[in-house]
């Protein structure tokens, strides 16, 4: 690893370094980097390269020599590519931004400002947009992340594929139960507590980990929706590949096993198990063979590293029941959604929207 560092920077926020960790992604550091560094406010901003095969190291060198180039020797994934890039950063607060968001002016100051105001807050998102159409809400992560009680995530503006459009609704700031990984500002000290993303994730829902940890941990996670940016997203798998299909449902399972309250642990992996079924049959019944073996692929592949993601629940020490925890619907957002015709987040009732 190799990290190239600029010239250092001064302003309203050079105490955060913006970190895009990138892999074959040279087309969207042409087309939004320069955005970023026209917005960055006086923070680093750090390209992490996961050993693409694309040009995108030709293309820092040649258009970008004076921004940071930090060089990994393979693909290790988004979390254990985040983590090796983190620990060699030194910076009071990190931006995980994903290469495929456009920031906009002034996004930077208000995510910082929030951190300042309250060390109890770990991280915080913006307003995620879609940049196909930024009058509606993106996929991931939209008006901040919430889960239901078996741990199936759902977004204010986005519930499954059905999106809302941006109407103010969501420009409020408050407590959520994860906040997105395409932009999201972490306090240093309270990743490195927690040892960052869950490297076995590799990719998707490691956020959502990361964020219930630390909650567990006694830490905060806010949505901010005086901040704005717009995401391309899919921009790594397309959400029709069987291979997120697996990581999805494997991650899933792991995610809710590692970090559920213990009284509510057995009932609620059994509820899982049985609705992750009913989705493999439905992918079976709509002729997508490889979207069913990925399900149980994902199933197998977490029973059998269950000693491993037992240790992990350990090291986690999860506490904070449903009713404990902010943006927590107290029941199925599969059923709400599927079976009762609910398309919209305001439909939904809450167990806890904000801090008591």
């Amino acid at each position: 690893m190799v990290l190239e560092p600029s010239a250092s920077k001064v302003g309203a926020c050079a105490d955060v370094a913006i970190v895009i960790l990138n892999w074959n992604g040279a087309n969207f550091l042409r087309r939004f980097l320069p955005g970023v560094l026209t917005h960055a406010d006086g923070a680093r901003v750090i390209v992490a390269d996961n050993a693409s095969t694309d040009d995108s190291v030709e293309l820092m060198a040649r258009d970008f020599p004076l921004v940071e180039l930090l060089l990994l020797d393979r693909n290790l994934g988004f979390c254990e590519g985040y983590n090796q890039a983190l620990a060699q950063i030194d910076s009071a607060f990190y931006v995980l931004l994903n290469s495929d968001v456009e920031v906009t002016l002034g996004w930077l100051r208000p995510l910082r400002g929030l951190l300042e105001a309250s060390p109890r807050i770990a991280a915080v998102q913006p307003k995620i947009l879609a940049h196909a159409d930024p009058t509606y809400f993106e996929y991931a992560g939209a008006g901040g992340g919430y889960l239901d009680r078996l741990a199936y995530p759902f977004c204010r503006g986005r519930l499954f594929d059905t999106l809302e459009k941006d109407q103010g609704q969501y420009d409020d700031s408050r407590p959520v139960a994860w906040a997105s990984g395409a932009c999201l500002l972490v306090r240093r000290s309270a990743w490195q507590a927690l040892g960052g993303l869950e490297p076995a994730f590799f990719a998707h829902m490691e956020e959502i980990d990361l964020c219930w940890r630390f909650w567990n941990a006694g830490h905060e996670v806010w949505y901010h929706g005086g901040s704005a940016v717009n995401h391309v997203g899919g921009g790594t798998l397309p959400k029709t590949s069987p291979r997120k299909t697996y990581l999805n449902f494997r991650n899933g399972l792991a995610l809710l096993y590692k970090n559920a309250a213990p009284s509510e642990l057995f009932s609620a992996m059994l509820q899982r198990l049985l609705l992750d079924g009913v989705a493999g049959l439905k992918f079976l019944a709509a002729g997508q063979f490889r979207n069913f073996l990925a399900v149980i692929r994902a199933h197998f592949s977490f029973y059998g590293k269950l000693s491993y993601w037992r240790k992990q629940r350990q090291a986690a020490k999860p506490r904070l029941r449903v009713s404990e925890r902010p943006g927590v619907y107290n029941g199925s957002v599969v059923w709400a959604y599927f079976a009762k015709g609910k398309r919209k987040f305001s439909e939904l009732r809450l167990l806890r929207t904000v801090m008591p």
